[in-house]
């Protein structure tokens, strides 16, 4: 089935600051090298036949690109970001502009500090939700009143794993793909009871970054490196499309923070 995203080209992109373990400004990022990655990933979302809308970059914004954190969109309805560093707080707003330039009515400017889909991730009858580090478990709330669908509260306890698409994704609109040492023991437990048929990631594959993927339902499209998790998502049947995105993983991004899925 095709889908719908938004995607933010990297103009500006840069390592300046850390606000993530990924982040080193000291060593920088390689601009250039970093719009052609993106450029393949774009690419490969249209040779799938998804749609790709694009949000204007913002200068001096170089997590920009990263266009999964600026909003939750489930039912035509956009529930906005608010960003928990101020490096990146304008974002949200500027996420919020692009929607309501775009005829969405059924927006949410929200109260409380949350990432968007960084730590939103949508199954067909259920929100899965993170906290931990980014995203106020009050913002749980505040989405399911809005978007008018459960949603599940995961605890997040390694900083590596920042927000909940650095530790899990969907495969489709009922089944997951995880790395259990991201989560809190009661989360592990909540994740076990709900998909018990979901792909167990390993801690090397998580830790570049495999679970920062997208599948569409048949297509995964994920970080090249996560070797063993490609071969398991295979098994189960999966198509694989890798691709090469380390130098935005030097910000700590992959396919998925590149991506914000509009949903209808």
């Amino acid at each position: 089935m095709s889908k719908h995203y938004l995607m933010c080209r990297p103009d500006h992109f840069a390592v300046e600051y850390a606000i993530n373990p990924w982040m080193h400004p000291e060593a920088g990022a390689d601009r250039d090298r970093a719009i052609l990655q993106w450029e393949t990933l774009r690419k490969v979302y249209l040779e799938l036949g998804h749609e790709v809308s694009l949000i204007e970059p913002i200068e001096g914004l170089p997590d920009m690109v990263f266009a999964a954190n600026g909003a939750l969109v489930v039912r035509g309805r956009v529930y906005g970001a608010r960003f928990t560093y101020p490096q990146r707080a304008a974002e949200g707003p500027a996420y919020l502009n692009w929607f309501t330039s775009n005829g969405y009515e059924r927006v949410c400017e929200p109260a409380f500090t949350n990432e968007g889909e960084g730590d939103f991730l949508t199954l067909d009858d259920v929100i899965l939700a993170g906290t931990g580090f980014r995203t106020d478990i009050t913002a749980h709330k505040e989405a399911q009143e809005f978007l008018g669908l459960p949603v599940v509260t995961l605890q997040l306890v390694d900083p590596r794993f920042y927000h909940l698409d650095t530790a899990l994704f969907p495969l489709n609109g009922h089944n997951v793909a995880y790395f259990p040492g991201a989560f809190s023991a009661g989360s592990q437990e909540v994740l076990r009871t709900m998909f018990p048929e979901a792909v167990i990631a390993t801690e090397d594959d998580a830790t570049v970054l495999g679970l920062n993927a997208v599948s569409d339902g048949t297509n995964v499209v994920i970080n090249t490196e996560a070797a063993d998790l490609q071969l398991e998502l295979k098994r189960r049947g999966f198509e694989v499309v890798p691709v090469d995105l380390s130098e935005l993983r030097k910000a700590g991004g992959g396919p998925k923070c590149c991506t914000l899925e509009i949903r209808g």
